[in-house]
């Protein structure tokens, strides 16, 4: 069953994101709270949403995304941010409903497109994402401004 978060599944959405950053090779970087998940999808202004994936009570994925603006087609798009399934339930449809559900959700909103980031290196993604449909915007590089670099240009040379 795919469902919105709420704000009971904070732990398990937690879980899945230090999941997911231990198979890209990053979980020191997880920086997130329960407590930041919280204010930041359940806050009264959330920016950030999140769809889950359960079975026989368990959540057992995510997509975590956010709205997006193209200029080119004036209209927003979703960013999917995080999309993760647990190993032993891949291969089985949970990832296929999670974008899915996604999907509909951008058409119901009027949305141009839904886009996000894989890992070069993570080809089961990749042919997943192919599978669907979707195409790698092969000529784009993804840059990020972040840490002590963001904090310079935006005047916190202390932070």
């Amino acid at each position: 069953m795919i469902r919105d978060a709420a704000p009971a599944d904070v732990e398990q959405l937690l879980r899945l994101i230090r999941e997911l950053a231990e198979f890209e090779r990053a979980l020191d970087a997880v920086e997130a709270t329960e407590e930041d998940l919280r204010e930041a999808l359940f806050c009264s202004d959330s920016k950030v949403f999140a769809l889950v994936a359960e079975e026989a009570g368990a959540v057992v994925g995510m997509a975590i995304y956010f709205l997006s603006f193209s200029t080119w087609t004036g209209r927003h798009g979703l960013y999917l941010e995080d999309l993760f399934v647990v190993p032993e339930h891949r291969s089985r449809g949970v990832g296929r409903e999670l974008v899915t559900a996604l999907a509909v959700r951008a058409v119901q909103l009027g949305c141009s497109r839904v886009e996000w980031a894989v890992l070069d290196w993570n080809e089961a993604a990749i042919s997943f994402y192919e599978a669907l449909g979707a195409q790698a915007m092969g000529d784009w590089t993804t840059f990020r401004l972040s840490g002590p670099s963001l904090a310079a240009l935006g005047g916190r040379p202390d932070s």
